[in-house]
């Protein structure tokens, strides 16, 4: 498929300027993006037909989020997860992880195949000690804390069956696989999936695609790696700032890749290089991702 191909053009379709640009996620539905900027607590929105932009201002710090089958989003806010309806402008709160330190948030998280969503945390010191946790709360809004002992936890994504489960910890520079009970939610069976190069940036955001192949930003590296089911490096793409966050699948056919990015860190002598910093850019890529999963609850 995709060998290195740093000639593709990766282009800025919206210059956002997002302090954190993260959790990028394609409404088939709507036939638009959505991303967040974390610490801004922005939910923000873009149309590619009509070039049309909307943001949502919300009270806390927003990790990620994802659809629902009823309608509006569920939302990982630093003080918990909601149901938001993005019309109506109202919030939910469905589930408050305990016990969450004080100084942690909600950071990555994902809609997994079985209708559940899925949310990691992390540590705000910038040390980033192994306090953060990955969390599952199922249809009935029944919380369970799955790994604990992460520092970052980052990465989420799914086989195309749904039976192995993606998740890194950035700052444990690792991937891991799980195998992943699509019924129960159980994990079992962990391994190491990948352990990061520095030349491939530290594991960021994550999605699969269609072969089931797993697309990891490699922060700091400014760069998209693609690995195969095997965990080999098989190819990757620049992208024109150091600090992409996470791509994801979207467009029509699913065959185009967007890429969150931040600006928050970046030195002013860098943004003179790359002034697109935390903004959202697209490439166009021979392989379709996998369907939006939505949120049974």
């Amino acid at each position: 498929m995709m060998a290195d191909a740093p000639a593709l053009d990766v282009r800025c379709v919206v210059d956002a300027r997002c302090a954190v640009g993260e959790s990028p996620l394609w409404s088939p539905g709507e036939q638009c993006l959505y991303w967040a900027d974390i610490p801004a607590g922005r939910l923000h929105r873009w149309h590619p037909e009509s070039r049309r932009s909307s943001a949502w201002q919300l009270p806390a710090p927003l990790g990620s989020f994802g659809l629902r089958r009823g309608g509006g989003l569920v939302l990982a806010l630093k003080t918990g997860v909601h149901v938001f309806e993005p019309d109506a402008g109202t919030l939910s709160l469905l589930y408050h992880p305990e016990p969450l330190p004080a100084d942690n948030r909600l950071n990555d998280g994902k809609v997994s195949p079985d209708g559940s969503f899925w949310v990691g945390s992390m540590s705000e010191q910038p040390e980033r000690p192994a306090v953060a946790a990955l969390y599952r709360l199922d249809a009935a809004h029944r919380g369970q804390r799955v790994l604990d002992g992460l520092r970052v936890s980052n990465g989420l994504a799914w086989s195309p069956d749904g039976r192995t489960l993606y998740h890194a910890d950035t700052r444990a520079l690792t991937v891991w696989r799980h195998d992943h009970d699509p019924v129960t939610g159980a994990l079992s069976n962990q391994r190491v999936f990948v352990t990061m190069r520095p030349e491939w940036g530290r594991p960021d955001g994550a999605t699969v695609d269609s072969q089931g192949c797993y697309w990891n930003a490699g922060i700091g590296a400014g760069r998209i790696n693609r690995f195969s089911p095997q965990g080999e490096l098989i190819g990757h793409i620049d992208v024109p700032v150091s600090h992409p966050t996470m791509p994801c699948f979207g467009g029509p056919d699913l065959r185009t890749l967007y890429i969150t990015s931040l600006r928050d860190g970046v030195t002013a002598e860098a943004l003179v290089r790359m002034p697109q910093s935390g903004g959202v850019f697209a490439v166009e890529v021979d392989v379709a991702g996998l369907e939006t999963s939505l949120y049974a609850g």
